[in-house]
């Protein structure tokens, strides 16, 4: 390797360590992993906080995603997280894990 190829190795082993993420430090809130099914019950409903604090409670997700109808979501699973879609209506459409 010359002298030249040195920077740039080093430049690709800095970003590609940076795109490493850590989950050593878990989310604060709820129980565990995400069970979509015991919140079906409240698709149809109005998109209220209490609403998300029902259904955080009884899938025993971690974490919280409101998804607004069209937007784009990043694709990563977490099994912990409740996603909750709604359209602009404020009803809710979707509930699922991920």
């Amino acid at each position: 390797m010359s002298r030249a190829q040195i920077p740039i190795v080093l430049g690709l082993a800095v970003t590609i360590a940076g795109c490493v993420t850590s989950s050593a430090i878990p989310p604060a809130s709820g129980a565990g992993p995400c069970n979509a099914t015991a919140a079906q019950h409240l698709v149809g409903e109005t998109a209220t906080q209490n609403l998300a604090s029902t259904a955080m409670q009884v899938t025993g997700a971690r974490e919280l995603r409101w998804i607004p109808e069209g937007s784009a979501v990043t694709m990563d699973y977490r099994p912990t997280r409740l996603n909750i879609e709604y359209d602009d209506n404020s009803t809710v459409t979707a509930i699922r894990c991920g």
